[in-house]
């Protein structure tokens, strides 16, 4: 859901400096499709509203397929220069991820701070949820992990990453871009 705050902010953002919606198409991504299939494969995978998966078999090289679906559009399109910063975090969480054995570590009182209570003690039970495991001395490159948190009185509340961080960045970046017509 914080994703959709980058969305907002770079949309009030784009009419602040008199860009108009209509221009988005201006920016002309190839291969959009790769990043609605990969962000497919995670609702899939990492189900927002469920306790179960949809797709509860292979989730590990699921979850790695739909990011590298993500750096095949951000490859393609490297000429749009906000898409470097988005690139940049979708790097950062991947390589956290990766070195967590396909999942992100997060901080029990990031999630808890967040409002996400209920998570944060599936995790310190030992358990992972959705695509994350407790962030403790075992997991890796924690300082990537989930331990940034917006507080839960805060609209989008949630804990979240600094390859997050880059990622709202760069979507905001760029609807703000393409908004002012630039292609």
């Amino acid at each position: 859901m914080i994703f959709l705050a980058a969305v907002i902010l770079g949309v009030l953002v784009g009419l602040l400096l008199k860009g108009k919606l209509s221009n988005l198409p201006s920016l002309r991504l190839r291969w959009l499709w790769l990043v609605l299939l990969g962000l497919l494969l995670q609702v899939l995978i990492f189900p927002l509203f469920s306790e179960r998966p949809l797709l509860p078999y292979a989730t590990v090289p699921l979850h790695y397929l739909s990011y590298g679906l993500v750096l095949v559009f951000l490859v393609a399109n490297l000429r749009v220069r906000p898409l470097l910063a988005l690139g940049a975090g979708a790097l950062l969480n991947v390589c956290v991820i990766a070195a967590n054995g396909g999942r992100m570590p997060a901080s029990a009182t990031a999630l808890a701070a967040a409002g996400y209570v209920d998570v944060a003690e599936k995790l310190v039970a030992g358990s992972t949820h959705g695509n994350v495991l407790l962030m403790s001395e075992l997991t890796r490159l924690n300082l990537l992990g989930d331990w940034l948190y917006l507080p839960s009185w805060v609209p989008f509340s949630t804990a979240f990453s600094i390859g997050d961080v880059l990622i709202l960045i760069g979507v905001a970046w760029l609807i703000v871009r393409g908004m002012r017509g630039h292609a």
